[in-house]
């Protein structure tokens, strides 16, 4: 424990506060702004849709990238001072990445109306959103391959005062829009604050111009797209797979309860997303890294059990100070518009504990590469999200949406404890001292 305080205090909060919070603050500042702004001047429907917008745009920003930039910071990193393995990294990446984009943005253009259907239903006409997603689609492709070298080359203060003047200009934009044009402002706003993040890839560039000479479709290797393969599976699945899920979900709200509540469940999972960015943040910091360096059964379980004894407590309290100041909350975020979200905090807050208390534990599937684990609890969890909320929403109306996120993560939690319990709870011998 003494050594999670130590590594903390002189390495966790210390990149954090360099590093992460300064982004982190905007991001949640630049939420906070945009979620008043929609419920002002849109309302729980225009939530709604922007909902389903943002979770299809998350989706296909994923595949356009084939999942391939979380591997790549990993192996720029690696190959970062072998010239001939670089070459071959970048130019696989660049050129699958880039094909990928290109191909999709015009599967999109071309079926805008299906689309438009999906995420809005025939009964809106948005079809002019979807195309501008399309056109822009390549141009996050590219900011990402940017970002993902200058992330592997660990230039963090350059990413970390891109993400901010990034994020001041995606909330102008954003607010600016919105002001103006409503709900379409809002939309256009969600598919193009993406490609305004243009400014990465031109400092990328401009910071590594060697790299840009190098980058040619001969050093394109399969030997390089084979080891990236797992990265591309799991950040595929993970990625896509939940936006998916989500949208179904809210679809089914809008069908059966009503466009309403689809918007308050939205607004919830909004406020989810702004408290769980820092704890989030810091286990990437902290667990990830950490767990890549156990060898042992011992190891492993003093780290996890360390995290919930000095980490947990602490988000704990922070949990149950939101689940008490609600009203306070709902009021300030949105409007009086917005009170029956007010109901949906308990249920979210407890399943989220159980996310929580997941991921600490399930990072050591990507510690130890530990895939196929990995993809089929992922599976196993949208799948009983998706019938689970469903079910519960016919039962309960709107708080079933929920009450299936708290069902589906306390299940997950009960799984991974099983996977992990002779580890966690199991009599260790000198053998598990070295596994």
């Amino acid at each position: 424990m003494k050594k999670l305080f130590n590594y903390i205090n002189d390495e966790v909060l210390v990149k954090a506060a360099n590093l992460n919070m300064a982004n982190l603050s905007l991001r949640i500042i630049a939420g906070i702004l945009i979620s008043k702004f929609i419920a002002i001047y849109i309302g729980p429907q225009g939530m709604a849709f922007i909902g389903n917008l943002r979770n299809f745009l998350s989706a296909i920003q994923s595949l356009a990238i084939s999942g391939l930039y979380k591997g790549v910071v990993k192996f720029v990193n690696e190959f970062k001072d072998n010239a001939v393995e670089l070459t071959k990294t970048l130019s696989t990446v660049f050129y699958f990445g880039f094909f990928s984009s290109v191909f999709l943005a015009f599967v999109c253009y071309f079926n805008a109306g299906f689309i438009n259907d999906i995420i809005f239903s025939s009964n809106y006409n948005y079809i002019y959103v979807i195309e501008t997603l399309a056109l822009v689609l390549p141009f996050y492709a590219l900011n990402m391959f940017a970002f993902s070298i200058m992330n592997g080359f660990s230039k963090h203060k350059f990413l970390l005062l891109i993400n901010i003047l990034s994020q001041i200009l995606g909330l102008l934009v954003t607010l600016i829009l919105i002001y103006q044009e409503n709900i379409d402002g809002a939309l256009l706003a969600v598919v193009i604050t993406p490609a305004l993040n243009l400014l990465i890839t031109i400092v990328g560039i401009a910071f590594r111009k060697s790299l840009v000479s190098s980058i040619k479709i001969t050093q394109v290797s399969l030997s390089i797209l084979n080891k990236l393969s797992p990265y591309m599976i799991m950040a595929l699945v993970s990625a896509i797979a939940l936006p998916i899920v989500m949208i179904i979900i809210r679809n089914y709200l809008i069908d059966e309860v009503g466009i309403k509540s689809a918007g308050y469940w939205t607004a919830m999972t909004r406020v989810s997303d702004y408290y769980l960015m820092f704890i989030n943040s810091l286990m990437a910091l902290y667990i990830l890294p950490r767990f890549s360096e156990i060898n042992s059964k011992t190891a492993f379980r003093k780290e996890v059990f360390s995290f919930y004894k000095t980490i947990m407590p602490v988000f704990l309290v922070l949990l149950l100070i939101i689940y008490l100041s609600r009203s306070l909350l709902v009021n300030l975020l949105f409007t009086e518009d917005f009170k029956p979200v007010e109901d949906l905090f308990g249920y979210q807050i407890l399943g989220d504990i159980a996310r929580v208390l997941s991921m600490v534990i399930a990072y050591q599937f990507l510690a130890k590469k530990m895939f196929a684990h990995f993809l089929i609890l992922e599976v196993f969890l949208f799948v009983v999200m998706f019938f689970s909320s469903i079910y519960l929403i016919d039962e309960f109306g709107l708080k079933g949406a929920v009450m299936g996120h708290c069902l589906s993560y306390f299940m997950y939690f009960g799984i991974i404890l099983l996977l992990f319990s002779s580890s966690l709870f199991g009599v260790i011998t000198e053998e598990g001292l070295d596994n």
